[in-house]
Formats: C-alpha cells, sequence, structure tokens
C-alpha cells in the first residue's frame, strides 16, 4: 500500500512577492505583471517512495482530475495499491470519475489545508522558483511550472523530508 497526496496549484503571470535581501534603510523593487494568464499544476506525491507525478493544464475541472488519475496511476508501484489523500474540490467529489483499480480516494476534512502536505510542495515550488518573477507569455509559465516540478522530483529526498506525516506512516 503506498500512500499519495494530491492537489492542484494554480500558477500565472501574477506571482507571489517574497523577501529579497537589500540594504538596510533600501527599498528593493521587485517585479509585477497586472496579466491574468494562468495554467493549473496538478502533483501528487508519495513521501515513502520520494516520487511524484504531475500535469500541467489549462483549467481545473473534472477532465483534468481524470487525468490526472490516469498519470498517478501508471506511477504506483507495480502491484501495489494507492490511497490518493486528496481535498474536495469539486471536481474530485463528482461521480463523473472513472475510479481506477489501484487507486481508492480519501478525502480530508473541509477546510483542512493544514492537513495536506501538498501545499508544503506547492510553498517550495513558489518559494524557490516561481516568486518574483514575470512570464513573457503562456509558453514561458508552461516552462517555469515544468521546470519546477521536475526539480522537486529529481532532488533526492526533498520530497521525503517536506510531506512525511506522522499520522500518513504506513
Amino acid at each position: 500500500m503506498e500512500i499519495w497526496f494530491q492537489d492542484e496549484m494554480r500558477v500565472g503571470q501574477k506571482t507571489r512577492r517574497t523577501r529579497i535581501r537589500a540594504k538596510t534603510g533600501t527599498r528593493p523593487r521587485q517585479a509585477a505583471d497586472p496579466r491574468t494568464g494562468h495554467a493549473d499544476l496538478f502533483g501528487a506525491i508519495c513521501p515513502a517512495r520520494d516520487t511524484g507525478a504531475a500535469l500541467v493544464m489549462p483549467h481545473a475541472n473534472t477532465q483534468a482530475t481524470q487525468l490526472h488519475l490516469d498519470e498517478i496511476r501508471r506511477n504506483v508501484a507495480p502491484g501495489a495499491h494507492a490511497v490518493l489523500i486528496l481535498d474536495q474540490a469539486g471536481w474530485h467529489a463528482t461521480g463523473k470519475l472513472s475510479l481506477l483499480a489501484n487507486i481508492s480516494l480519501m478525502p480530508l476534512p473541509p477546510r483542512s489545508l493544514e492537513l495536506d502536505p501538498q501545499e508544503n510542495a506547492w510553498q517550495y515550488l513558489r518559494q524557490r522558483f516561481l516568486s518574483n518573477r514575470v512570464f513573457d507569455s503562456h509558453d514561458a509559465i508552461l516552462k517555469a511550472v515544468c521546470e519546477a516540478w521536475n526539480n522537486l522530483v529529481e532532488e533526492r529526498n526533498r520530497i521525503t523530508s517536506i510531506e512525511t506525516r506522522p499520522w500518513a506512516a504506513g
């Protein structure tokens, strides 16, 4: 049995501003963009295996969720069954999803972001790779999101270190 955590993150031209180093008494300038183009990163991680599965989609909806479930299924270890812990977004709870033989969905209680370790992954990606940036185009957003996710899963033990929860340890 494998425990996976799943969530979505919107990344767009309006990026978050984070703290930056500057000389005392100065006001550093940070990039800002009034445009609203975006993409949704569907990500799932398995802390025990230090691995993840993701798709970048134009919108968060039932069809995108189904495609992401298919991607997760391909990444579950052969012969294993995945318990996928996710929030209660409307596109997760719909009866239109085709559940797969090797995945069971386990929704978190409503409004309980603190229980979702995937939020830590989003915070890490935003702080390390996606904040204080201006993207020239939609393609630039897609490229940055893919690079950020790939950096996360390629960094040895990063997923395990930021995602492991004692209550979910097998």
